[in-house]
């Protein structure tokens, strides 16, 4: 079978590797947040704040790498890519099991995040240049479903294995699935022919990674550390100079590290706005649910886990189903976009003015929790769709890797709030406790509501332009194929083209 075409049969296959490498990167994102507590009993010297890198130091590094992963799949071949990051992943998950400290744990973790960085881009990329042409959009339904339901069910599967069987298990159970996927693409695609291209510019990649990982790494420490604290000012100034200086350098490179291309397209450039917005409001709020359940509603960090997997449910249902709908739908990704976001900005108005302080699943969490998964998944299915259909096949991973950084850096952006919030409000218990996550349900309405209106107004379907030829393709013999706006084109009416 050739790299370059797939077969309808051979589809299922495509899918379950390419998923499943997604499936691993964001479910480690969030699978160690319970399992702080079991962390500090086999590593008592340790502070929750020292305990804490074991979460961040994942997120910063897969942050970092996102983008440059992200061009670094293009030109040196998706299956190259794809293999190296779960290489990496797989060992560094071994690695993170043994760790006898938690200095090595955290390393080990960091390590982690650069395997889930390169995973990210090369999966997505394998799913729409190795899958059916006609099946692009719901290829890309898929893929939001999976990072979506991954992200979401993390916590819940975190918690059952550390209760069970202790934190290392957390690590473990990603040793059989590493290895499943490595010898699963390495079957499934066959070796390239071709030669790899020029290796983006490495002074490039080094300032990108180091410019989005300051950045990350300030924003997420700064209500530990302090936001007028030397460390906090000195990442958030060397991050902002790196970032500057990377997109700068680019525009003379022959193979930048940071497409600028990209950037002309209007829907590319607004859908990566919306993402970030996203992202402000979306992991927050998971984190906040998390919190009120457990610390105003009293239940246990599993029982906890348990009420929100309804949502993560429903999250990758409706990514699916909209991945599936959206050539038939007026509008295609645009409207999941709007639908996602109305529904989420529904419920976190719902939650504002409805959550009582007592327990009450049937009545609000579940019926909320429905509809914002609806929100989750459509808005991830659409702001996917509309990164891929705005850049040329040759370029998918790098613009799925932007997009995913700006979706991650929100997050950032919107924990470091979240933690702001609940450090200025009353921590008293009762209702006076409940004020501080009603305040983060508040920002994460407004934000929600800015990036409805954004996509409203700006988010249209503007064709991507051919890469030029001088441009390096692992793939030299789909280097004029359409671009992918023209693949779901039919889903969008004449005048929004």
């Amino acid at each position: 079978m050739s790299e370059l075409s797939t077969t309808r049969r051979s589809y299922l296959p495509v899918i379950l590797t390419a998923s499943g490498g997604t499936f691993l990167a964001m479910l480690d994102s969030t699978v160690t947040n319970l399992a702080v507590p079991n962390l500090l009993h086999d590593f008592p010297s340790a502070t929750v704040s020292g305990l804490s890198w074991v979460i961040s130091a994942y997120a910063v590094m897969f942050a970092a790498l996102l983008a440059p992963a992200g061009r670094l799949a293009d030109v040196l071949g998706r299956r190259r890519l794809f293999v190296i990051g779960v290489g990496l992943f797989t060992l560094a998950s071994l690695l993170c099991a043994l760790s006898p400290s938690l200095t090595m744990l955290i390393v080990t973790r960091a390590l982690q995040g650069a395997g889930g960085a390169m995973m990210i881009p090369a999966s997505l990329a394998i799913l729409l240049l190795d899958g059916p042409t006609d099946k692009r959009a719901m290829s890309i339904g898929i893929w939001s479903a999976t990072s979506a339901f991954a992200a979401a069910v993390g916590p819940t599967v975190g918690g059952l294995l550390v209760e069970v069987f202790g934190w290392r298990a957390v690590f473990v159970i990603n040793l059989p699935f590493g290895i499943l996927l490595i010898f699963s693409v390495l079957r499934l695609l066959t070796k390239p022919t071709d030669r790899p291209g020029q290796i983006p510019d490495p002074v490039g990649i080094l300032l990108a990674a180091v410019g989005v990982g300051g950045l990350t790494l300030g924003v997420t420490e700064g209500s530990t550390w302090g936001w007028t604290s030397v460390g906090v000012l000195a990442c958030l100034v060397i991050g902002l100079l790196a970032v500057v200086s990377a997109i700068l350098r680019s525009r003379g490179q022959a193979v930048p590290a940071v497409d600028t291309t990209l950037w002309s397209n209007r829907t590319f450039t607004s859908t990566n706005v919306v993402s970030l917005l996203y992202g402000m409001a979306q992991y927050p709020w998971m984190l906040a649910c998390v919190l009120y359940l457990t610390n105003i509603w009293r239940y246990s960090e599993l029982t906890a886990g348990l009420a929100l997997t309804p949502g993560a449910i429903v999250a990758s249902i409706a990514a699916l189903g909209m991945g599936r709908l959206a050539p038939r739908l007026k509008g295609g990704p645009r409207l999941a976009t709007l639908l996602g976001l109305l529904s989420f900005a529904a419920c976190a108005i719902w939650f504002v003015f409805g959550l009582p302080t007592h327990p009450a699943f049937l009545t609000v969490w579940l019926p909320g929790g429905t509809l914002i998964g609806f929100g989750m998944g459509a808005a991830t299915t659409g702001t996917s769709g509309f990164a891929a259909m705005s850049a040329p096949p040759t370029k998918f991973a790098t613009s799925s890797g932007l997009n995913t950084t700006a979706r991650q850096f929100g997050g950032a952006l919107g924990i470091a709030t979240l933690a702001a919030i609940l450090q200025f409000s009353p921590q008293v218990d009762g209702l006076t406790a409940s004020v501080a996550y009603h305040r983060v349900f508040i920002f994460c309405s407004i934000v929600v509501l800015l990036a409805l209106a954004i996509s409203t107004i700006w988010l249209r379907i503007t064709p991507a332009k051919p890469a030029p030829q001088s441009t390096p393709s692992p793939d030299p013999a789909r280097e004029n194929e359409a671009p992918a706006a023209a693949v779901v084109a039919e889903s969008v009416p004449t005048g929004e083209r």
